[in-house]
């Protein structure tokens, strides 16, 4: 049975994911915001956890100027319905905010899956 939680309570699960990220990596992330909604937009699977929007760091060259922000898009209500605890939902969290990040350093699904993170 899905879990619930509150919208500030889930927040704080995802900063805490944010703060465990290495800092090593964490200084070489650039203009970009994390963002939490409820739901996946119209078109995207109803159970997807996490979204990146943006261009990733392998993808820039020299002429990628001044952009809005690449966005991280963290989907609260698919992460509760999959989770049956908080322990699991912290877990899961800790995993898609990586696995987004991932993807703003240009790592792709497949080498994810095989680091765990898929």
């Amino acid at each position: 049975m899905p879990i619930e939680m509150d919208p500030a309570r889930f927040d704080e699960l995802v900063d805490a994911a944010l703060d465990g990220i290495p800092d090593e990596l964490a200084t070489l992330v650039r203009n970009v915001v994390v963002l939490v909604e409820e739901e996946p937009p119209e078109g995207e699977p109803d159970d997807l956890l996490g979204l990146y929007d943006g261009v990733a760091l392998t993808e820039r060259d020299s002429m990628f100027g001044a952009q809005l922000p690449d966005r991280i898009f963290i989907f609260r209500g698919p992460l509760l319905d999959l989770c049956e605890s908080e322990e699991e939902l912290v877990e899961e969290v800790r995993i898609t905010v990586v696995h987004e990040v991932a993807h703003h350093f240009g790592i792709d699904d497949d080498r994810l899956h095989d680091l765990g993170y898929a």
